[in-house]
């Protein structure tokens, strides 16, 4: 397969002059794109940026994000895609652990990206949302550079129930097989579609099946920098998309929309949904407001992502993950890693050409994570006799809110950092629009004193805008096991909290 980036030179040698990225007003063809992103990674090279180096991107769904992303590649480069509402603290982590060479911001990101870049000691690029010009060399179109089929294209961070956040080591076989296997079988996408490009772009969801399979397919990606249902609906309707890919809140937000039975949606022929379980009702109201069918899937980062999914021709059946997809064996096993029988619940466990590589720096968390080949997701389902998967629960203790993985050990970390806190357990509180919102039970140190609101505001501030937990209450104890473990899963969520 070789260079990632080699699939956007040969759709622009074969369809350059067709829209590849939307966004708003502004629109770039393939051609327009290619060169951009050849200049970028000219840009890159003339600073130093060698083949296998490490590039920071910290960028909403800006047009600038897929000429910086591919220009990265075409120098060879493996990009660190990194959350524009993350804190300096945060960036900082990332770029330090993935020994990142330079860190490219938009500016809505660009102090905290150069905070966290001055400390580590290396180039903070604050660019234009359009074009990032400050990056891009006035001549000088090169080609990709040669990359083997395990040279890591993407390092993407994603955190577990303890320890630091670890970097997913995507290589370039993983997202072009996987981008190629989405576009082919589920997307069935041709030069003539539109797609939706509001998954965010450095989440592995709307990279691999939003940014690249748009490209293997040369298609038109319509960029969405800050989803709101209403804006999604009269994009639709304005750039006349024809593929919609969101996470469940996206769609309950389209649905609950003003007059979103009145939104002109007759482009739309594919909805894809994934990142959460998708409700049951969300989904065949979505289905009947719209009239256009939901393909439900499941992925995850280590993945790159797609794993599973509701093929469109095949039989379709609402709260399931579906089938594995292309070349991808599904297992569900016992905590000894023995299949469980037909029915039963058990840890999915995967293999195939999506499985990353390893977690960056980390060989111990690897050999955990895939003793066997079999990468263990964490994630327990059970099979049913026609071998469809069906999520029960996750045993990893991760919160998904609106479709962003949150994890409570690190906003826990930064509780424990509160002067006055002694014990605290980040826990799921239900949500009817988000799916799970975070919740913190707080113990306070003996003779100190602080308010729920006060705790809330110091994690506020210190980590992206989606973490911090909205909901805190202070207890007496939390509940134990008996090892002293707080058991997360034991917190009794006050009622009125719970009922909110």
């Amino acid at each position: 397969m070789g260079n990632l980036a080699q699939n956007l030179l040969d759709t622009s040698a074969k369809e350059g002059r067709r829209a590849a990225l939307r966004m708003g007003d502004a629109v770039l063809t393939y051609d327009e794109f290619r060169d951009a992103a050849q200049r970028v990674a000219a840009g890159l090279q003339a600073r130093g940026v060698a083949p296998g180096d490490r590039v920071g991107l910290v960028l909403p769904n800006v047009v600038a994000f897929p000429v910086l992303f591919y220009g990265a590649l075409i120098a060879g480069a493996a990009v660190v895609p990194m959350n524009p509402m993350l804190k300096a603290r945060e960036i900082d982590y990332y770029v330090r652990d993935s020994g990142a060479r330079l860190v490219v911001a938009a500016e809505a990101s660009g102090d905290a990206s150069a905070d966290a870049a001055g400390t580590a000691g290396i180039e903070a690029v604050i660019v234009d949302a359009l074009l990032p010009d400050m990056l891009m060399a006035a001549r000088g179109l090169p080609d990709a550079v040669g990359r083997a089929d395990g040279d890591i294209a993407v390092i993407l961070y994603t955190s577990g129930t303890t320890g630091q956040p670890k970097g997913a080591e995507l290589t370039h076989a993983n997202l072009s097989g996987n981008a190629r296997t989405f576009a082919e079988t589920l997307l069935e996408g041709t030069p003539d579609d539109v797609i939706m490009g509001c998954l965010p772009l450095f989440h592995v969801f709307g990279l691999t099946c939003g940014l690249n399979a748009s490209v293997l397919s040369a298609a038109s990606l319509a960029l969405l920098p800050r989803f709101d249902g209403a804006t999604a609906l009269s994009l639709i309707a304005r750039d006349r998309v024809t593929v919609f890919e969101g996470v469940p809140t996206m769609f309950s937000r389209m649905l609950h929309a003003p007059d979103a039975e009145r939104s002109d949606v007759t482009p739309l022929r594919l909805c894809v949904s994934g990142g959460a379980a998708m409700p049951v009702a969300v989904m065949r109201g979505f289905e009947q407001t719209f009239g256009c069918v939901v393909l439900e899937g499941y992925g995850l980062s280590e993945t790159s992502p797609v794993v599973s999914f509701n093929h469109p021709h095949a039989q379709r059946k609402p709260g399931s993950i579906g089938t594995p997809v292309r070349g991808v064996e599904v297992r569900l096993v016992d905590d000894g890693g023995s299949d469980v029988p037909r029915g039963e619940v058990g840890e999915i466990a995967v293999r195939g050409p999506n499985v990353m590589k390893g977690y960056w720096g980390k060989p111990e968390e690897t050999a955990t994570a895939i003793p066997d080949r079999w990468f263990r997701t964490g994630d327990l389902a059970r099979q049913d006799e026609a071998g469809y998967f069906f999520i029960v629960d996750r045993k990893k203790e991760m919160i998904i809110r609106g479709g962003e993985n949150i994890y409570p050990r690190e906003i826990e970390e930064v509780l424990y950092e509160h002067p006055a806190v002694a014990e605290v357990a980040v826990v799921a509180i239900p949500d009817p629009d988000l799916g799970e919102d975070v919740g913190a039970a707080v113990v306070l140190k003996p003779g100190a004193s602080a308010t729920a609101d006060e705790l809330r505001d110091w994690t506020k501030a210190r980590v992206a805008a989606y973490k911090y937990p909205r909901h805190v209450w202070l207890v007496e104890s939390l509940p134990k096991g008996p090892t002293g473990k707080i058991l997360r899963r034991s917190v009794e969520v006050p009622p009125d909290v719970a009922s909110r």
